[in-house]
């Protein structure tokens, strides 16, 4: 089983950043948010593999990110790299996080006070795939701040509909909190959707009928660990009315095969 979406932080600055971000969000986390915090709570979910997700806060943080992820390129911890929309020369900057192993990109329109229909990130996401790295994308409302989605669905639809990127993941089954415009602008397109923090959140019937009219193979099982449970998401995902074979899509199979394309 793949965990698709998953955060931790270097140890020293992991209880201070958990300590923010709990404040900040109005949730207590399930983990430390440490590396070994993680594989603990992965190794009891049964999770054999956690994606994790560095988000680069400002562009002064590239390298101090991405030196920290580099360390978590295979086996039980994947971690993307990180890149902010103000980064200067954002295609040399791919192209280094290509060449240095990384298979994929972490970018949160809310933390990097950026509107996901920006150019910025159009062009971000076009050299991306170019490259064939995997974008995953925040979508929705996050409760950092209340008061500004900045990846709502219209949003995606639009980079999706100008970009035409074939690996491109939006969090939080395509927009947390805003389930009925995911239904109405993208379900269907060709983007794969990850279920981290969605599960109690959205009606069970309204999740299997976007898992279902997505298609089973293109969504993605994820936690954002440490912001809920490994263990209680994968508890509640096995008793949603789904059959065997897709939950294995979902659990498994799809994240392998957008891992080794």
């Amino acid at each position: 089983m793949i965990d698709f979406h998953t955060h931790m932080f270097p140890e020293k600055i992991a209880g201070k950043t958990l300590r923010f971000l709990s404040e900040r969000c109005k949730t207590a986390p399930f983990t430390e948010g440490t590396p070994q915090g993680l594989l603990s709570s992965a190794k009891d979910a049964g999770i054999a593999c956690c994606v994790a997700l560095p988000v680069v806060t400002n562009p002064e943080q590239f390298e101090s990110v991405n030196r920290f992820a580099e360390q978590y390129r295979e086996g039980p911890i994947l971690s993307f790299g990180g890149i902010h929309p103000e980064n200067e020369d954002y295609k040399g900057k791919l192209r280094y996080l290509r060449d240095h192993g990384f298979i994929g990109i972490k970018l949160h329109p809310d933390y990097q006070g950026t509107f996901f229909n920006d150019i910025r990130y159009k062009r971000i996401i076009s050299y991306a795939s170019e490259l064939e790295m995997i974008v995953s994308v925040h979508a929705g409302f996050d409760p950092g701040y209340p008061d500004c989605v900045h990846c709502t669905p219209a949003m995606a639809r639009e980079v999706i509909d100008e970009v035409a990127p074939d690996r491109l993941v939006l969090a939080h089954l395509g927009g947390f909190l805003h389930w009925d415009e995911v239904e109405q602008e993208l379900v269907g397109r060709d983007v794969w959707f990850d279920t981290a923090v969605v599960f109690g959140r959205i009606p069970d019937e309204q999740l299997i009928r976007i898992c279902r009219n997505h298609g089973t193979k293109r969504i993605l099982f994820a936690t954002d660990s440490p912001w809920s449970g490994q263990k209680e998401s994968l508890e509640y995902f096995q008793k949603l009315d789904l059959a065997d074979a897709e939950k294995a899509q979902i659990l498994s199979e799809n994240a392998k095969k957008l891992l080794t394309l």
